[in-house]
């Protein structure tokens, strides 16, 4: 299938990102301040309390509105739950959807640093099973069928570690390889410190895991496929018209 790709804007959102990133931190101290003794303890009490990265999901949203994509429906509070294969569903941090049928999804996930190698390890794993299996639903949903596959992101922000080989750096060449095998369609990788992370400071290691090539990536893809169906549409219209036309002069 070919898409014609629509113009598209990647408006400044440089402040809106520092503005999620430091959401994520206070969000982050707030959340563990009310943790119960004995419920969920250290580092952890941190990242399983959920809403951190609510900033980013505004964000994201904001972009695809500011380029006219509303039609698209967005879901970031409810309805982000996509057929899986190996197990039932799978619930994403964001989806675009069109009548019915997903355009795109993203996750967003954090990591304390330094993790336990087991548990940075549980991470990549959790992330390569989630994309398989979308990936295999979707194939077998389409069984066949022409029909669009959705774009798949992923974003990660790791607290910056002042080691000489951080946590982010190290997760660089896994992330690529993310991209490089088609798990996902465009990866973001950002670095905050604990230190500075609540007035917005953050660090991209790298450019082609950056949040402005995961934002164009997906107005891209997202745009490309509103205006497929414009067309469509477009087309729909002139056929009925001239049927119509067809039908009175007989």
């Amino acid at each position: 299938m070919i898409r014609r790709r629509m113009p598209i804007v990647l408006p400044p959102f440089e402040d809106r990102l520092r503005k999620a990133v430091a959401h994520y931190w206070r969000t982050l101290v707030a959340q563990s301040s009310k943790q119960k003794a004995g419920m969920d303890h250290g580092r952890r009490s941190a990242v399983t309390g959920g809403k951190q990265m609510d900033g980013f999901c505004e964000l994201v949203d904001w972009v695809l509105r500011e380029n006219g994509l509303g039609e698209a429906s967005i879901y970031v509070r409810s309805d982000r739950e996509l057929p899986g294969f190996f197990r039932p569903t799978k619930e994403w941090d964001m989806l675009v959807v069109h009548e019915g049928r997903t355009v795109a999804a993203i996750e967003f996930t954090s990591q304390r640093v330094p993790p336990h190698a087991s548990d940075a390890n549980m991470r990549i794993e959790e992330t390569i099973g989630m994309a398989e299996d979308k990936w295999t639903a979707f194939r077998q949903e389409a069984n066949g069928r022409s029909r669009p596959r959705p774009w798949l992101g992923w974003v990660m922000l790791v607290e910056d570690s002042t080691d000489s080989v951080s946590y982010g750096r190290r997760c660089e060449p896994i992330l690529h390889k993310f991209t490089h095998e088609r798990l996902f369609d465009a990866v973001a990788l950002l670095a905050s410190p604990g230190k500075g992370g609540a007035q917005g400071v953050l660090a991209e290691p790298d450019e082609d895991l950056s949040m402005k090539w995961l934002l164009a990536s997906l107005l891209g893809w997202v745009g490309g496929y509103m205006a497929e169906v414009r067309l469509g549409r477009s087309k729909s219209s002139e056929g009925s018209n001239r049927w119509a036309e067809a039908t009175a002069s007989s």
